[in-house]
């Protein structure tokens, strides 16, 4: 169970409120300008499955209208919400997260970023299946992304920790070698790489994996995964005893 809480831990790694999110922006849906839908789906992701025009009658036509007159377009605004989305996530926020992330959604459906925070909130939540349903996504909006890459490579090993499956772990190592090919100044996809070299018994591989995530960043270590390895094979470095 530590492990599942340290792997969700870490898709919040490289998790930064935009710039956009900085923009003093009053938006307000006007009461009873929404259509007679289920206001629940609001919390949601992506609306519980609506389509872009449903969602647009949940919000309402006055939200629509004042993000026209507050924002040169709807990807400027769809940016500007996806940033909040992480400000108030960070904040452990989490339905005021959720919703701000499915604005974004609904005003750019090709905002990765709509996609990365709900991925973010299932992993949290614990549903798996859903964080990589979405944060694949995300990937296939901005595929050489190495932290989406790292956080799918994260939920995988979350996956292969339930299911024991071979191919969860395959999956896995596909996403995080590719993430520190593309990134390898990112300690945690280092880290979690470890962690997937030591459960293929590959105990040289994972300490090489975490000497090269602490020297990217000490805060990056995985103390128990460190523990489990040192029972294995001792440090090659003689760093950990």
């Amino acid at each position: 169970m530590k492990k599942l809480v340290w792997l969700a831990v870490l898709l919040l790694w490289a998790v930064a409120a935009p710039t956009q999110a900085q923009r003093k922006v009053k938006i307000k849906t006007k009461p009873g300008t929404a259509a007679p839908l289920d206001k629940a789906s609001r919390l949601l992701p992506l609306f519980g499955g609506a389509s872009p025009a449903q969602a647009e009658q949940v919000v309402g036509a006055a939200f629509l209208t004042d993000v026209g007159r507050s924002f040169a377009s709807r990807t400027e605004a769809s940016k500007f919400f996806s940033g909040k989305g992480y400000e108030y996530l960070v904040e452990n926020h989490i339905d005021t997260a959720v919703y701000r992330f499915n604005l974004a959604w609904l005003l750019d459906q090709k905002n990765a970023d709509a996609y990365r925070g709900l991925g973010v909130i299932a992993s949290q939540r614990a549903n798996n299946d859903e964080a990589i349903s979405l944060l694949t996504q995300a990937l296939a909006i901005t595929p050489t992304d190495a932290q989406l890459m790292a956080d799918l490579g994260a939920s995988y090993l979350i996956q292969y920790d339930k299911d024991k499956k071979k191919k969860s772990l395959t999956q896995s190592m596909d996403y995080l070698q590719k993430a520190v090919a593309t990134d390898p100044k990112n300690a945690g996809a280092w880290q979690q790489l470890a962690r997937g070299y030591y459960l293929q018994e590959n105990y040289a591989k994972a300490w090489e994996a975490v000497h090269t995530g602490q020297n990217v960043n000490m805060t990056s270590l995985d103390f128990q995964l460190i523990g489990d390895l040192i029972a294995k094979m001792p440090d090659p470095e003689g760093k950990f005893k």
